[in-house]
């Protein structure tokens, strides 16, 4: 199948079953898009739309949140998870403010100059906010391709060089055809080509799909486990920035101390979400939310 073709069918089912998102509609802001861009990492649509919708109604500009402290995007990140996102996202409107007079930037060297903007954050900007031709190479995105074109049931466990080169080539010409093209293939393999029980009788381009065809082979390599949670430092962790969030101001050790049994790991946690930037020491006695009760903490762009 041409490249051309595959995006066309894969554009045309997206127009007409593509999730009703809010980020996707017509009038929400290149900021808006990044934020969403920012909260989809690792965490699910259903979870990241109220936490969108709160954020953008509190900070709706790049400025507004430059200007309020690290500790309230901690707080208002609530349990979303991987909160270091939320001081990433502030430190991105610091940039933005300073650098580009509080809008987002179009070109893809700035976007990727910004603090905690990567490859695939700075690429989906730039297609889904300003309409350019980029690929945006998610893993979703690399599961439709290696299936579709390579006929390969897995495409590995990080993006390559070689994912942007292959997707890149899917892309039609023009910028916009392309950006639709870009958010087709992501939405084909979020609802459809999923890893599990992929549904094919629904897929656009099922009649030429490579592994389809190949009577889809199962991956051969390792499998990826589940990330275990429970007893982690990570949920150590969130149980401390739980107690953080929830007092404005200094928090007592011996508060802290009541979260979790073991001494040892609660203070690794506790260690590591200073190390972070999450949390800050008032005195030998008592932590605070970064910037919490004071001017806010020192950012570095």
């Amino acid at each position: 199948m041409s490249e051309q073709t595959f995006a066309t069918l894969v554009s045309r089912w997206y127009e007409e079953h593509a999730r009703d998102l809010p980020w996707r509609r017509p009038e929400v802001t290149p900021w808006a898009i990044l934020v969403s861009e920012v909260m989809l990492q690792q965490t699910p649509v259903v979870r990241v739309v109220p936490a969108w919708q709160e954020w953008l109604a509190r900070w709706p500009t790049p400025a507004a949140l430059a200007a309020d402290t690290p500790a309230e995007a901690i707080r208002m990140w609530g349990r979303l998870g991987y909160p270091r996102r939320a001081i990433r996202l502030r430190d991105c409107a610091v940039a933005i403010v300073e650098r580009h007079g509080g809008e987002v930037p179009q070109r893809l060297d700035q976007l990727l100059a910004l603090p905690g903007v990567g490859t695939y954050t700075a690429r989906a900007v730039a297609a889904f906010a300003f309409g350019q031709r980029h690929p945006v190479v998610d893993t979703n995105v690399r599961r439709v391709v290696c299936r579709a074109i390579a006929g390969e049931p897995d495409a590995g466990p990080a993006t390559r060089p070689a994912d942007l080169v292959a997707t890149e080539e899917l892309l039609p010409v023009a910028p916009a055809d392309a950006a639709l093209a870009s958010a087709a293939i992501m939405e084909l393999g979020a609802v459809l080509c999923v890893a599990r029980s992929p549904r094919c009788d629904r897929c656009p381009v099922a009649s030429t799909c490579a592994w389809l065809a190949a009577g889809r082979p199962a991956p051969t390599g390792p499998t990826r486990r589940p990330q275990q949670y429970a007893g982690t430092d990570r949920q150590v962790r969130g149980l401390l920035l739980g107690v953080l969030r929830e007092t404005v101001g200094p928090v007592p050790r011996q508060r802290l101390d009541q979260v979790w049994a073991d001494d040892v790991q609660r203070a690794r946690a506790l260690a590591g979400l200073v190390t972070d930037g999450l949390v800050e020491p008032v005195d030998e006695s008592s932590f605070r939310l970064a910037g919490d009760g004071g001017p806010p903490a020192p950012t570095v762009v």
